[in-house]
């Protein structure tokens, strides 16, 4: 996947500390999204194939998308599922499409792996042209007191959530750095 003379891959070693400096540069408190991105990779909740970077030619990082496992938890029991988050793009290359070739190709990946539904707490202005929608819709709290219309859950099977009212529960990572 190319835009901007950039391609989509997954993440390797060598890209951790470009990987780090992008959510420096890009959020506010930086170093809890930094730090977040780490304590997944050293988690049984991280997903090699689901931890994806933009790569200029030259070999810059200029974006990162990470998908972990997560679990809603419902009265019949507790369903995996998976977390979007964090997904950074350093600020000179914001706006330029590089985070929706990240979401893009991120859902494709996800859905290939055989996975069923994704949730991200994050830009209601921006997710839903993915296809999420408030997970309120499908019965489904979130762990945190946060507007309705921030927690988005995207089905990659039509139907996968229908019957599983509940609530997610997010891996230790995301207590740590909050």
């Amino acid at each position: 996947m190319k835009r901007n003379d950039c391609i989509i891959r997954k993440e390797k070693s060598g890209d951790y500390s470009g990987i780090r400096e992008i959510n420096h540069r890009a959020f506010e408190n930086g170093e809890n999204e930094a730090k977040l991105v780490e304590l997944i990779r050293a988690s049984e909740h991280y997903h090699p194939d689901l931890s994806l970077v933009a790569v200029k030619d030259d070999g810059e990082v200029i974006g990162h998308i990470l998908f972990s496992i997560i679990n809603l938890v419902t009265e019949q029991g507790t369903v995996p599922t998976l977390g979007l988050a964090p997904m950074a793009v350093k600020p000179d290359y914001q706006n330029s499409g590089i985070g929706s070739d990240l979401v893009n190709k991120g859902i494709k990946t996800c859905k290939a792996l055989g996975y069923q539904h994704i949730f991200v707490l994050d830009h209601p202005n921006f997710y839903p042209r993915f296809g999420f929608s408030p997970a309120s819709q499908f019965g489904i709290d979130s762990p945190f007191p946060v507007p309705d219309e921030v927690f988005m859950a995207l089905e990659l099977k039509t139907g996968s959530l229908y019957g599983l009212q509940g609530k997610i529960e997010y891996p230790p990572a995301f207590n740590a750095v909050s």
